[in-house]
C-alpha cells in the first residue's frame, strides 16, 4: 500500500505512495487533499477498529476512525509535506473531536503502512510539538494501518458533489478555504488558475513565445 506504480506519457513508471489519514469528518480531509498539487486520489473510508465491515452508522460503536487514503505522486508532493497539510488544516490538539464532531471516530490519527511513514509521521509531530506550532499538545495517533474499508459510495467526493449542503457550506468549505489560505503554492485550483490568466494575458503569451527563440 506504501507504494504503487503509475504509467508516465513518457513510458516511464513513477512510484506513487498511499497513506491514510483522520482529522475527523472525511468529508473535510477529502476535499482538503482533493485540492492539493501531486494528489492522485483519494478515497473515504474506515480503519482502526475491530469491528469487521463498519458502516457510517455503526463505526461509533467498533472502535474505527473516518479515515481518507490519500495516493499521491512523491516526485511532486513529498510525504513529510502531506503530512504538515494535515496538520495544519484540522485540529491535531483536539481529542476525539473536530469542531462540531465529536466521537472517537473524529479523532485525528495518521494509519501507516510501512517504517518510513511511521518514521516520518513521528518526525513532523515531533518538530511540530518542538515549534510549538500549537499552544496545546498534539494528540494525533500514530498506528500501523490494518484493514481499510471503503465507505458508502455516497460519501465518496461528498463536497464537490454537495457544495449547497449546509455542513459543506460551513463546515467543509472553511477547511477548503484555509488550505487555499495557508497552501497557495500547492494548491491545484490556484495552479489552473495562473494558467488561466497567463493564457488569457496576451503580454505574458508574447512574452514567453519571445523567450523560445
Amino acid at each position: 500500500m506504501a507504494g504503487q506504480a503509475a504509467d508516465e506519457p513518457n513510458g516511464q513508471e513513477t512510484k506513487l505512495e498511499t497513506i491514510t489519514l483522520g482529522g475527523g469528518c472525511f468529508w473535510c480531509v477529502e476535499a482538503v487533499f482533493q485540492r492539493l498539487d501531486g494528489v492522485k486520489s483519494v478515497v473515504s473510508g474506515y480503519t482502526g477498529g475491530k469491528t469487521p465491515n463498519p458502516t457510517y452508522q455503526t463505526i461509533k460503536y467498533g472502535g474505527h476512525a473516518e479515515v481518507v487514503q490519500v495516493t499521491f505522486d512523491p516526485q511532486v508532493v513529498s510525504l513529510e509535506q502531506v503530512f504538515i497539510v494535515f496538520l495544519k488544516t484540522h485540529d491535531p490538539t483536539s481529542w476525539h473531536r473536530q469542531g462540531p464532531d465529536v466521537g472517537p471516530q473524529y479523532r485525528s490519527a495518521i494509519f501507516y503502512s510501512s517504517d518510513e511513514q511511521k518514521k516520518t509521521a513521528e518526525a513532523i509531530l515531533k518538530k511540530f510539538a518542538d515549534e510549538k506550532v500549537y499552544r496545546k499538545p498534539i494528540v494525533t495517533e500514530v498506528t500501523k494501518l490494518s484493514t481499510f474499508y471503503r465507505a458508502e459510495d455516497y460519501h465518496q467526493n461528498y463536497y464537490n458533489l454537495n457544495k449547497n449542503q449546509s455542513y459543506c457550506q460551513t463546515v467543509v468549505r472553511d477547511k477548503v478555504l484555509k488550505f487555499e489560505r495557508l497552501f497557495k503554492e500547492y494548491s491545484v485550483t490556484n495552479k489552473k488558475r495562473e494558467e488561466k490568466k497567463k493564457k488569457n494575458d496576451p503580454k505574458k503569451e508574447k512574452e514567453s513565445s519571445a523567450g523560445g527563440l
